[in-house]
């Protein structure tokens, strides 16, 4: 069985699993739930300057029948009194030695306030300091969180002030309300940070509801932007992730990574280890289906470990990042083609719309007798209403025309129906960069190109 202990910066969890500050980790009697199901690990409900919190506090988006697929809040920092908070974590660290115990804080921008918040985490025993640069509502109107992460010079210099008065690991959260990540990351180097950990909300609306006109979550008649987590989000995490993953800086500054942002699974899971993360903070799932899914994602991870054949975790981080690449060095030569098999087909077609309204026109319909056909021109009587699946036309590739753009595979509802099969190559391997490189005029005038095609054997769809 896998061991999925790990040492994160020098704190140390029998599985890479904590609670996200947020919610769920806002109190001793929730992280004391937490570690008796079986979390690794929590990191505080950020604790700090004095706020009151509002209600109501949060909105979800909810598509296609599935609930809460992203999360949208509006609430702030713990709005309970910080001698409070600092008893309770010193209780929960007491009472479980083993769990990661992280505290998230978040005061003013002065000096003195951080080294003091600084050390009243110290003295609990707490395992880790994580610094809350990434918050973008509320918070950040008064010069905190996002309003941190934003810019560079901050993020360093608030660093820099924890740094020189922590004696325990500090790990610096970074905002996704950013265009480049890896900028900030930097700056929580060159301060002498100990962790990354990313990422936090994404700033957002999430709705409007039609009956009354209000923003959702609606306070008094009154609503704004909050921060957007949860399933939808996850695309954007693993992205950030591994732009630090591939950054040299980062690379080389060896700082453990604590990967967040949708996940829900254990397949989540192992996809954040893959690009880079060590330590896994989950929140929007949490929320959704409380604390007992640890079970499931410390067994389906251990599961798909001794699968792979990996002892630890360690064995996992990072495996993807050779992967990642710039579009430039993507073989222009590589070909796959969507095949679809007829016996799995429904005949619903949305495979043929797809291509044939939105992206290459490369499926026929084709009736049982052989014939290409338009979309119910084989019995216009019954609109394609009433007509048994064996008479209906079914979707065909024409696999030198496809492009291999994936679409049809995508809007599939039948699992494994269609499947993008790699062909051989028709031209030379070759690449962007190494044209722009031995044939530059192709990529600078249209003409040019327009010869390369010819000379290759390259068609326009």
């Amino acid at each position: 069985m896998a061991d999925l202990s790990i040492n994160f910066a020098g704190i140390k969890s029998p599985n890479p699993f904590w609670l996200a500050s947020a919610p769920p980790s806002n109190s001793g009697m929730q992280v004391h739930r937490a570690f008796e199901a079986g979390w690794g690990g929590a990191v505080w409900k950020t604790i700090g300057a004095p706020v009151l919190n509002i209600s109501n506090r949060y909105g979800a988006w909810h598509y296609g029948g599935q609930r809460m697929l992203a999360i949208n809040n509006i609430e702030l920092i713990s709005d309970r009194p910080l001698d409070v908070n600092l008893r309770e974590i010193a209780e929960v660290k007491r009472a479980w030695p083993d769990r990661a115990v992280v505290v998230s804080a978040m005061v003013e921008p002065k000096a003195e306030a951080w080294k003091k918040i600084v050390m009243q985490i110290q003295d609990t025993g707490a395992d880790g300091i994580e610094l809350n640069f990434g918050c973008p509502h509320g918070m950040s109107e008064r010069g905190m969180g996002s309003a941190v992460g934003q810019v560079p010079e901050y993020c360093e210099q608030i660093t820099g002030w924890a740094m020189s008065a922590a004696t325990i690991p500090v790990i610096v959260k970074l905002t996704p309300n950013i265009t480049n990540v890896v900028v900030p990351a930097h700056s929580a180097i060159n301060a002498g940070a100990n962790a990354l950990s990313l990422i936090n909300t994404i700033n957002s609306i999430v709705g409007v509801d039609l009956d009354t006109l209000a923003i959702t979550p609606s306070i008094g008649g009154k609503g704004g932007h909050g921060g957007y987590a949860g399933p939808a989000v996850k695309p954007i995490a693993l992205n950030m992730l591994a732009s630090l993953g591939a950054d040299e800086k980062v690379m080389n500054s060896g700082l453990p990574i604590s990967g967040m942002g949708g996940i829900s699974t254990w397949q989540d899971a192992a996809e954040f280890l893959l690009l880079g993360a060590t330590s896994l903070q989950v929140c929007t799932a949490v929320m959704h289906y409380g604390f007992r899914i640890i079970e499931d994602l410390c067994n389906g991870l251990s599961n798909w470990m001794d699968e792979k054949g990996y002892a630890t975790i360690d064995d996992v981080v990072g495996k993807s990042l050779n992967r990642v690449s710039e579009f430039k060095h993507f073989d222009l030569a590589f070909k796959a083609v969507a095949r679809i098999d007829q016996e799995a087909c429904i005949k619903c077609n949305l495979c043929y719309v797809a291509c044939n309204d939105t992206t290459h026109q490369c499926i026929d319909l084709v009736s049982p007798v052989g014939e290409i056909v338009q979309p119910y021109s084989y019995d216009v009587r019954s609109n394609g209403k009433h007509e048994a699946v064996g008479t209906r036309a079914h979707p065909v590739v024409r696999e030198a025309d496809c492009v291999g753009c994936r679409l049809c595979y995508n809007v599939c509802p039948v699992d494994n129906c269609i499947e993008m099969v790699e062909v051989a190559p028709e031209r030379a391997s070759t690449t962007w960069d190494e044209i722009s490189r031995n044939e530059p005029a192709v990529t600078e005038d249209w003409d040019a190109m327009a010869k390369y095609r010819e000379t290759h054997g390259i068609h326009i769809h």
